[in-house]
């Protein structure tokens, strides 16, 4: 059984930081991409950034030069360091992996709130 754990989250004002951290655990053969998506309320999930297992990056426009996401791959994690935060980044952040444990397979995280106040 995989599991993916979020961890970081919280309230910071408009221009701080905050550091998510998302650990994949269980019956782990291979981890391709990581990714961090985002849902705030009454919008549909985005994608944030995503990083492959070879370090490649890519983000959202909204996000680029403000966001940064890392991978320790010894330690199966992702990272999104958030700095610059503005309000529109208040939503669940939700953790994505696609996971090889007896089958590829998309994995995700339980969420973890931002909110960012003006």
């Amino acid at each position: 059984q995989v599991q993916l754990v979020e961890s970081g989250g919280g309230l910071v004002q408009a221009g701080g930081s905050l550091r998510l951290s998302c650990a994949a655990s269980g019956s782990i053969f291979s981890i391709n991409v990581m990714g961090w998506y985002r849902q705030a309320p009454g919008k549909q999930r985005e994608l944030v950034a995503a990083i492959t297992s070879g370090g490649s990056t890519d983000y959202t426009d909204s996000v680029k030069g403000r966001f940064t996401i890392s991978r320790d791959n010894a330690k199966n994690t992702v990272y999104l360091q958030m700095n610059s935060l503005k309000p529109e980044d208040t939503a669940v952040y939700y953790c994505n992996a696609k996971i090889y444990s007896n089958r590829w397979y998309n994995y995700w995280g339980q969420g973890t709130q931002v909110t960012v106040s003006s």
